[in-house]
């Protein structure tokens, strides 16, 4: 304590400063306050030569920044053991079918990709990163290289026969395809733009006769009356074609988006980038971008046919609501003027009633005499103040 005080007095003849401007720099040097305001002060108070020795005042971490220093110390291997696993088949240019389970953050560095490439966000969609084609169709997930075809994740999805029984054929150039005679990504691209038409076509084809039988028995001038079971039916029908068409909508969209850009198309183009040997066979007569948009434009025009044949369906749908809003109008109408027939025969009766018992009871007969009538009389009041008083 003593070796304190003496040095709170010898303090002040060292520095050449007084008490008070001492204490004004230790509480500008305390950590509340802003370093910059701090070595301001001291600037001012001692002069750069004499400040220069001084520390920087060290700022206090913040809780924010000590958070930050212990997640960045967590390794990376515990990072990489919780990332999602993808089951691969990968399928080469002669039609072997291999399949493995590879990490994501594995698979995107073998393929050269980032991880945001593989996230499949789209319901349609066909990029090019890295002289790679990543394919979408809703939930067909594909990468394409030069020399393989990756289809992740394919269990569960009733893919069995049409990956190993007709996709090996096709990609070996022995399958139905057009290009069996260009390079590989054309013939992956056509296999999986085909296997999205004949899905697409599929699901109309199990519709259509649906939806025809529904209309026909709906509109048969035989039945007078609408069944309910066969609206409630041809309103599920309904639903399920306003999602096939939102489908080849999206189909549709994606490859006109890829045709309105040349780029694109260059791009979709791997074996030209990566084969020499192509590139000369392109320059010689070969334009493999403009086979590419060949194929893509008859791939357009299949989606287009299926795209007029929901819509005539769907013309067919409001054609026959229309006819049957006509029916039940007529129905309606039937109905009302039954109602005001028989409104206007109750009318009357009660007209003629209503003279009836104006005049009747000035009228003079022999029954107003005879005792077993009166009785009766008698007994059908009594019956009918009984009945009504027991309601």
């Amino acid at each position: 304590m003593e070796c304190l005080r003496s040095l709170a007095q010898l303090l002040p003849h060292v520095v050449g400063l007084p008490r008070r401007s001492l204490c004004a720099l230790a509480l500008g040097l305390t950590p509340g306050t802003r370093p910059f305001v701090a070595y301001s002060r001291a600037t001012e108070l001692l002069g750069r030569r004499r400040a220069a020795p001084l520390c920087w005042p060290r700022r206090l971490p913040v809780t924010g920044e000590i958070y930050r220093n212990r997640t960045s110390d967590v390794p990376q291997a515990t990072l990489a053991s919780v990332s999602p696993v993808f089951t691969v088949t990968k399928f080469d240019k002669e039609g072997k079918v291999t399949s493995f389970e590879r990490k994501k953050t594995d698979l995107y560095q073998e393929l050269g990709l980032q991880a945001r490439d593989l996230r499949f966000q789209h319901l349609m969609s066909i990029t090019t990163r890295n002289n790679r084609i990543i394919m979408r169709m809703e939930y067909l997930k594909a990468v394409i290289t030069p020399e393989c075809l990756l289809i992740l994740d394919y269990r569960n999805l009733n893919l069995e026969q049409w990956l190993f029984r007709e996709l090996p054929s096709q990609l070996a150039g022995e399958g139905q395809l057009v290009t069996y005679l260009l390079p590989f990504e054309f013939r992956a691209i056509e296999a999986l733009l085909q296997y999205r038409i004949n899905t697409l076509q599929g699901k109309l084809s199990i519709l259509q006769p649906l939806i025809l039988e529904t209309l026909d028995a709906l509109v048969d001038p035989k039945h007078s009356s609408v069944d309910r079971s066969k609206l409630h039916i041809l309103l599920q029908n309904g639903k399920s074609l306003s999602e096939l068409e939102t489908d080849i909508k999206i189909f549709k969209e994606s490859i006109l988006e890829i045709l309105d850009e040349e780029e694109l198309l260059e791009e979709l183009c791997l074996t030209k980038w990566s084969d020499p040997q192509v590139f000369e066979k392109s320059s010689a007569g070969i334009d493999h971008a403009e086979e590419m948009e060949l194929l893509l434009e008859n791939y357009y025009r299949l989606a287009e046919d299926l795209s007029n044949a929901a819509r005539e369906l769907r013309a067919l749908i409001d054609d026959s609501q229309s006819i049957i809003f006509i029916n039940l109008d007529s129905h309606r109408n039937v109905m009302m003027r039954l109602n005001l027939q028989l409104t206007m025969g109750t009318f009357s009766l009660s007209l003629f009633g209503l003279m009836g018992v104006a005049f009747g009871m000035n009228l003079e007969s022999s029954l107003e005499e005879d005792l077993p009538l009166q009785c009766m009389d008698s007994l059908v009041v009594t019956w009918r103040l009984q009945s009504a008083s027991a309601q």
